[in-house]
């Protein structure tokens, strides 16, 4: 809740100076270039591989973008105030949207490589048969540009919306905003699922859980969260967002714990239901990633994704201190490992293939320094928060 008892001076507008990212541009453009050539070794060399390891990694970074449309879109359905100060950054995440789609596009042309169904013909598989009118080429192709045309869309309104708003200050913006966020959510929500569906369920055209989409949105919106506060954390010790307070980082540490249970609920509950059912076309998912060395990854999850951070954030001390970036960079580091068993075992499905990490790092550091450092360009492009936000003095008031 916010404190409106006294009164406090609106903060002057911060603009970020190139100067103050360092060493990061040139990094993040070197990380690229190096994951970009790796990468295309793989291609060539090992076209299967590359195609499983640039799935894994542009669907990773997919969920932490696609997660901070979310948190947009909550905060103005809910005509949230505490959000604003940091809500700018979360725009920048979701400005990267359309680019994480199109880091999709590589694939289609190795799509034999990575979906047996695609190149299937009629007749040969009865269970694919049964799903055609689902998974045939045309269909797929259309729910992809759906996929970008939307959230590009709904992203770039955002952002242009919120930006203008800085200029002019009209609270018309707000309002065309909260009409955007409200459907943005179910927009999210269908885009997660169909995506999380057409890329990742169907790499075993078999399988299947009707609780899919809800498992990858829980892992999307609290390793999102968790990025934003690392993010606003980094521009804090440039000098950058000071009116950000330990009551912010709580509510933010609130929502990392909150999404930290949530996903686990909902990994018990698909877990459980395939289990108590033992219907051999669900059981398939677990039974693959409980083989040979993939146990302990899958058992590595359960533990450190939500046993070992669980009880860390439970704990005031924990979200109002540094310790809480150390907790928002580990459920980064699961949320890696997440979809890391949720790709790889495909592909390799007697146990982990350490042959396969040099392309798997490759496809993880190439999409991750281009993001990064459109990211950093994102940053000089606007201001650092909201300067005109009607909701922008009871942020700064906030207590909970």
């Amino acid at each position: 809740m916010s404190d409106h008892s006294h009164a406090i001076t609106p903060p002057a507008a911060e603009t970020f100076d190139p100067k103050h990212a360092g060493i990061l541009p040139k990094l993040f453009s070197t990380l690229g270039a190096v994951g970009g050539v790796g990468s295309l070794v793989g291609l060539i060399w090992w076209p299967q591989q590359f195609a499983f390891s640039w799935l894994f990694a542009a669907f990773y970074f997919f969920t932490l973008v696609i997660g901070a449309f979310f948190w947009i879109c909550l905060h103005h359905a809910t005509d949230s105030d505490w959000s604003v100060l940091v809500r700018r950054q979360l725009e920048n995440l979701a400005k990267l949207l359309p680019i994480s789609v199109l880091l999709f596009l590589p694939l289609l042309l190795f799509a034999s490589k990575l979906w047996r169904w695609w190149g299937m013909p009629v007749g040969e598989d009865a269970v694919l048969d049964l799903k055609r009118g689902y998974l045939n080429h045309g269909f797929f192709y259309i729910r992809a540009l759906i996929y970008l045309g939307m959230l590009w869309w709904f992203s770039h309104s955002l952002w242009k919306r919120s930006t203008s708003q800085d200029t002019d200050g009209a609270v018309r913006h707000t309002l065309v905003m909260r009409k955007l966020g409200v459907a943005g959510i179910p927009l999210m929500a269908l885009c997660v699922t169909f995506a999380g569906v057409d890329w990742l369920m169907a790499l075993d055209h078999h399988w299947f859980s009707t609780m899919w989409g809800v498992y990858l949105f829980a892992g999307a919106a609290g390793s999102s969260m968790s990025l934003l506060v690392l993010i606003v954390t980094a521009l804090k010790k440039r000098g950058y967002l000071k009116m950000v307070n330990q009551e912010h980082y709580h509510v933010m540490g609130k929502y990392m714990l909150a999404f930290t249970i949530f996903w686990a609920y909902i990994g018990f509950d698909q877990y459980m239901l395939i289990w108590y059912a033992n219907i051999p076309e669900e059981t398939s998912y677990f039974l693959l990633r409980n083989t040979g060395s993939w146990w302990y990854l899958s058992q590595a999850l359960v533990v450190f994704r939500f046993f070992l951070p669980f009880p860390v954030l439970l704990f005031q001390v924990t979200k109002k201190t540094n310790l809480i970036n150390y907790c928002a960079g580990w459920i980064l580091l699961m949320q890696l490992l997440d979809m890391y068993v949720i790709v790889l075992p495909v592909l390799h499905r007697t146990g982990i293939a350490p042959s396969s990490f040099v392309f798997d790092i490759s496809a993880f550091i190439g999409i991750g320094g281009l993001l990064g450092w459109l990211f950093l360009k994102y940053l000089g492009g606007s201001y650092i928060f909201p300067t005109r936000d009607p909701r922008l003095l009871a942020s700064l008031k906030l207590s909970n």
